[in-house]
């Protein structure tokens, strides 16, 4: 966790010393960071105005899972660069023998799933950073099949 945490600011300072413009709006096309719970790598964009794409990557001793995420932004109040988001998408997982000795009614191998997504995103004005608060239920299909109602979290991000 620690190692995933230093790879992500030294990933931040690098796309910030190469960025070419900071965005300081309340609003942001990109966003790359870090979202705990349980500890991912995410890159946030937006395709459209209320249409974002996210990507998270999280690897442990335990293996690694992938999550591809479609929201819809909308605006939340009248808090400048406050919003509420709802989204889907699926992920892909591979999980190790240490995982089944955490976990022993699971099965170690492929994970492939659908995963729901909602919460709230603030892109802070005046600065290039935004805040996130999600819930990410999801529920694996090939592999073990089960609910899995734990992931989500706060998302910390660089936006450009």
């Amino acid at each position: 966790m620690k190692g995933m945490l230093l790879l992500c600011f030294a990933a931040l300072l690098t796309v910030g010393a190469s960025a070419q413009e900071m965005n300081t709006g309340s609003d942001y096309q990109t966003a790359i960071g870090v979202k705990v719970y349980p500890g991912a790598i995410s890159v946030k964009h937006f395709i459209k105005p209320s249409v974002a794409l996210e990507g998270l990557g999280y690897i442990s001793s335990d293996g690694f899972r992938l999550t591809g995420l479609y929201e819809l932004h909308n605006n939340l109040g009248d808090i400048e660069g406050l919003k509420w988001y709802v989204g889907f998408g699926g992920h892909l997982g591979i999980w190790s023998d240490n995982w089944k000795t955490k976990y022993p009614t699971r099965e170690a191998g492929m994970a492939v799933g659908i995963d729901g997504i909602i919460g709230v995103d603030y892109k802070i004005k005046g600065a290039p950073l935004n805040l996130s608060f999600d819930w990410q239920p999801s529920f694996n299909l090939i592999g073990y099949n089960y609910f899995e109602g734990g992931w989500g979290g706060i998302g910390v991000r660089y936006t450009f």
